[in-house]
């Protein structure tokens, strides 16, 4: 009979470990893609300028070089391996992720990909890589944004998705890419708050489901971590003493304002754009994954940069207006490690 319970107890283990490899450690990351585009012209999208004959002319060797690039970033963020999740934005269609993930490098990853398409009129969205083996998928969500006071404009939508890590329980990631700064950011500021108000709303719909639910929320916000819709109506802070359900805490807070530094530069200035924040049960625990208030980090490599006229070295641009520079993106990629204490 212990014979027996033994090799059932084995059977059940190599049963389920296909589900999960064995791991500490979960990575996440989010990069801005800086308009990874096809090469076709598709209808009813104003991506013109991507193609061969566009103002950019965008063709197949810029379109494989900058693909190889982005493979290149991933498998080198987390060294030895591959994000267990990527949030990306700036991507055109599932057509671009497919060749992403089929490139040499990452084709040993065994991603899986979740997108849908947006309202936005150019096509720029957002979506979702996930390692098959690290992260089980079980639901997915577009949120479209509404603007009242002009109910024409179009935005990226928020996608949700929510899963099972290794560690057995469920977490419920936001991906966002919210409306661009125009001069001093103010010109848009009313559209970001609005993106604020829908994916705050939609944090606690979760929160009133279940008031432990695990979140994490990544995007280019396109504001600050002190800007208004962030520290205001999302409540994402710093805050570290008497944290409580609901509240979020967000990683990048202190990076922005402790060091002169960002992910994207800006009029001169680097700004912290690129953000993951966190629900307060994703800290310092014990049983489960969790991070600790500093794990937020950038990542920048000397070939991803180049000098600009003010011999400030910062991120190297596939395009500055129609002039090509061949870089990878105008944005430097975030990532954290939730690992098992």
């Amino acid at each position: 009979m212990i014979r027996y319970r033994i090799i059932l107890t084995f059977s059940l283990l190599f049963l389920f470990l296909p589900l999960f490899s064995q791991t500490n450690s979960f990575n996440i990351v989010f990069y801005n893609l800086e308009n990874l585009f096809d090469t076709i012209n598709n209808q009813g999208k104003k991506d013109i300028e991507f193609t061969p004959g566009g103002e950019k002319k965008w063709n197949g060797e810029k379109y494989s070089k900058k693909i190889n690039d982005i493979s290149r970033i991933l498998t080198s963020v987390i060294p030895g391996n591959f994000p267990d999740i990527t949030g990306l934005a700036g991507v055109e269609n599932r057509h671009v992720l497919e060749d992403l993930i089929m490139t040499k490098e990452l084709a040993k990853s065994n991603y899986g990909i979740v997108h849908e398409n947006s309202s936005d009129p150019k096509g720029i969205e957002v979506a979702l890589l996930y390692k098959k083996n690290q992260f089980k998928n079980i639901s997915h969500k577009r949120i479209e944004v509404v603007f009242p006071f002009d109910s024409t404009l179009k935005t990226r939508d928020i996608l949700l998705v929510s899963g099972t890590i290794p560690d057995g329980k469920v977490i419920h990631i936001f991906v966002n890419h919210w409306p661009q700064r125009k001069g001093a950011g103010r010109e848009t500021e009313s559209e970001r708050m609005h993106c604020a108000v829908a994916l705050r709303r939609n944090i606690d719909l979760l929160l009133t489901k279940d008031a432990d639910s695990r979140i994490i929320v990544m995007g280019d916000f396109n504001d600050e971590p002190t800007n208004q819709s962030i520290m205001n109506i999302m409540q994402a802070t710093n805050k570290r003493k008497n944290i409580t359900p609901g509240d979020l805490y967000n990683l990048y807070y202190d990076f922005h304002n402790l060091h002169n530094e960002g992910t994207y530069y800006y009029r001169n200035s680097w700004i912290t754009t690129d953000q993951i924040i966190i629900s307060h049960n994703l800290l310092n625990r014990k049983a489960y994954f969790s991070c600790n208030y500093d794990s937020g980090k950038v990542y920048r490599e000397d070939w991803m940069l180049f000098q600009d006229n003010n011999k400030k070295y910062i991120p190297r641009p596939t395009y500055e207006g129609n002039t090509y520079h061949g870089g990878c993106s105008d944005h430097l990629p975030v990532y954290i490690t939730l690992s098992v204490k």
